[in-house]
């Protein structure tokens, strides 16, 4: 049944491999159902209902890139996204998050229409090539720099904006012997680099006592405290909602051409 609905053989691919393919990519991405809630708490939404969502849209996005399009692509809610909505929308112009929500709403209906319009692939295909290449590696950095700071490999400065953390702390020690153990398998060109590195990187940490065991399952949150929350304000009579829409579509467009292009180009 999967080899008829996904074609593995004549991807050049099979059971195991694609088995394998999906675990480690669960395992990497993992880090947003963690890292989106906390970010949106700051803004004022429920931390286990931004969980819940994060969790479903991930999981829907994910089913549609498999049966309607059959690539072998992870969707999740984008890192830059919240930052923005957060720090920026809710925090420093005063939005409530409902608000911006309202323009994130908005601004994917915009990224929708430009995609089934064509559009998209045009400002793709118009790009210039360094320019799309520079794209994934922003985004690549970008994450690198969160997982730097929260791992306490460094940390900020206020005249050099970043500086070396304490590396003699465990999490921190914990974090640069995962990232050893990940480079020095992939130098060595196994395939299941990753995975490893992140299951080696948790047995570390629970050994050392910065991770507990709490269960494998549990009763999700409630979404209901951010379902259908979001509110649109007057467009016309708000320019900066406006603005913010702009913003919203404009890192919408880019994280998707960025992202396709990275993940295609090791993927050829």
């Amino acid at each position: 049944m999967i080899e008829k609905i996904f074609k593995l053989r004549d991807n050049n691919t099979n059971f195991r491999q694609e088995t394998v393919a999906g675990i480690t990519t669960f395992v990497t991405l993992s880090y947003i159902i963690f890292v989106q809630p906390s970010i949106l708490a700051a803004a004022g939404m429920d931390q286990g209902a931004a969980m819940v969502a994060t969790c479903l849209a991930s999981a829907i996005g994910m089913l549609l890139m498999a049966f309607l399009a059959n690539y072998p692509i992870a969707l999740a809610p984008a890192m830059g996204h919240n930052f923005y909505f957060t720090f920026i929308v809710c925090l420093t112009l005063g939005f409530a998050w409902q608000q911006a929500l309202g323009a994130v709403f908005i601004a994917g209906l915009i990224f929708i229409a430009l995609s089934l319009t064509g559009l998209r692939e045009r400002v793709m295909d118009v790009l210039p090539a360094p320019l799309r290449d520079g794209i994934p590696v922003g985004i690549g950095f970008l994450i690198a720099l969160i997982g730097f700071e929260w791992s306490g490999i460094i940390t900020s400065h206020p005249v050099t904006y970043v500086t070396l953390g304490d590396i003699k702390s465990n999490y921190t020690l914990v974090s640069i012997s995962g990232l050893i153990i990940i480079a020095i398998l992939l130098a060595l060109k196994f395939r299941a680099a990753i995975l490893i590195g992140i299951i080696s990187t948790t047995a570390l940490g629970l050994i050392t006592g910065i991770v507990s065991f709490n269960g494998i399952i549990s009763a999700p949150p409630s979404i209901s405290p951010t379902l259908l929350q979001l509110q649109i304000p007057n467009i016309f009579s708000n320019l900066e909602f406006v603005t913010v829409i702009i913003v919203f579509l404009f890192l919408d467009m880019f994280d998707t051409i960025g992202t396709l292009i990275g993940v295609g180009q090791l993927g050829d």
